[in-house]
């Protein structure tokens, strides 16, 4: 309980912090959380504005149990190997004019404007709720046995999953997911996601496209942190360390998959450091950044459950937002049909586990909207064992 409450006292300071330095930053200038001028600043051709401040200033470490930490601008995950990613479709996203110098992080500026806008967000999908149960189990009430729980509304889904065991030790996943802009307008938001989870404690990268969380309509590299009492997108609170001085999160693609035209699609994977205990994220194997064993209460060693595949958001009394493609995977084709392929899987040792020829459980919140397949050995050698999901939503 001592801990819970310190971690809310910890994202409410933050969140202070950063609405102080808006309001004095000029009003709109950006998140200069320690009102210390960036070492480089970098405009995109989208609009964006990201500023490269010193690695040991970036958001992470205003985390209070990072305050005596060890990291360093030059960290690497422990035991890593080059691994062969077999993408026919690898796209750059990294940040024009070389990146930010040695020693530098890029840290997209945010203004007051996007500060009161992401007031909007939804809570996480995660968020769930107890009903009661039935008044024959009245007497049993206090027994956790005889509630149930409903997921968060608003919210569809269309994945792939391991099976829902404690049991279970993962030490990281990926895929390689079609990169697609389906409609999303309002406070909708559609998106495709790798998640790993242990009880509370979740953490997830894919694509969004989510006008609310970024202000336009582009589909955007993220990720998604939650311990059970915090939780937030990307750089949002103190819970990840970038090392990357070219890509960051919240970048733009500046290509999306089009129906029976060309695809493009990126590894997106996360792995645990089984010497330093950190989870590491790579996109199209170039080390991002990692979430730091310290933010979390129990997340060593591994995750007991993993995921894969689509979600969308949308309010009550607002129509569903298109997934992936926006067409069903009726013609299990990755010409028209947003996927996920090459679906992997590591054990707590980091040795893949073989999913070839292996069914893994799937779940359609709305069937008449969003659908998924699993396909195991989907043909071709660059396909492995792949999911093809979406829907239109209502149109």
């Amino acid at each position: 309980m001592e801990k819970l409450v310190m971690n809310r006292r910890i994202i409410q300071h933050f969140l202070l912090l950063l609405f102080l330095c808006l309001m004095n930053y000029e009003g709109v200038r950006g998140t200069k959380i320690l009102n210390k001028p960036p070492i480089k600043t970098i405009k995109t051709e989208y609009g964006d504005i990201y500023d490269c401040v010193d690695f040991y200033d970036q958001p992470a470490f205003h985390h209070p149990l990072l305050k005596n930490h060890n990291y360093h601008p030059q960290m690497k995950p422990s035991l890593f190997t080059e691994e062969s990613i077999p993408s026919a479709t690898l796209q750059p996203i990294g940040l024009s004019d070389g990146g930010c110098p040695v020693g530098t992080v890029p840290i997209r500026r945010y203004t007051k404007e996007d500060v009161i806008r992401q007031k909007l967000l939804p809570p996480p999908e995660d968020t769930v709720h107890v009903v009661d149960p039935p008044l024959t189990n009245r007497d049993n009430f206090n027994d956790s046995k005889t509630r149930r729980i409903k997921p968060l509304k608003g919210y569809k889904l269309a994945i792939v999953s391991t099976e829902d065991n404690p049991n279970n030790k993962f030490g990281g996943a990926s895929m390689i997911a079609a990169i697609y802009n389906p409609r999303s307008t309002g406070q909708q938001h559609s998106a495709c996601r790798l998640k790993l989870i242990k009880e509370k404690n979740i953490i997830q990268t894919g694509w969004r496209v989510d006008p609310t969380l970024y202000g336009d309509n582009r589909t955007r590299v993220f990720i998604h942190f939650d311990d059970g009492t915090n939780s937030c997108f990307d750089l949002l609170c103190p819970s990840f360390v970038i090392v990357s001085q070219n890509i960051t999160l919240g970048q733009p693609f500046p290509h999306t998959s089009t129906i029976h035209g060309k695809l493009y699609d990126m590894a997106f994977q996360i792995k645990w450091d089984q010497v330093k205990g950190n989870w590491w994220l790579f996109l199209d194997n170039v080390a991002i950044g990692f979430w730091p064993k310290e933010v979390f209460d129990d997340f060593g060693n591994f995750a007991t459950k993993v995921e894969w595949g689509g979600v969308v958001y949308s309010p009550a009394g607002v129509l569903e937002p298109p997934m992936g493609s926006g067409l069903y995977p009726l013609m299990r084709s990755t010409a028209v049909n947003a996927y996920c392929r090459v679906l992997t899987l590591l054990d707590d040792k980091g040795q893949n586990i073989d999913l070839l020829g292996s069914m893994l459980p799937t779940f359609s919140t709305t069937t008449m909207l969003y659908t998924v397949i699993d396909v195991p050995n989907y043909p071709g050698l660059d396909y492995n064992h792949t999911i093809l999901y979406g829907g239109p939503g209502e149109i």
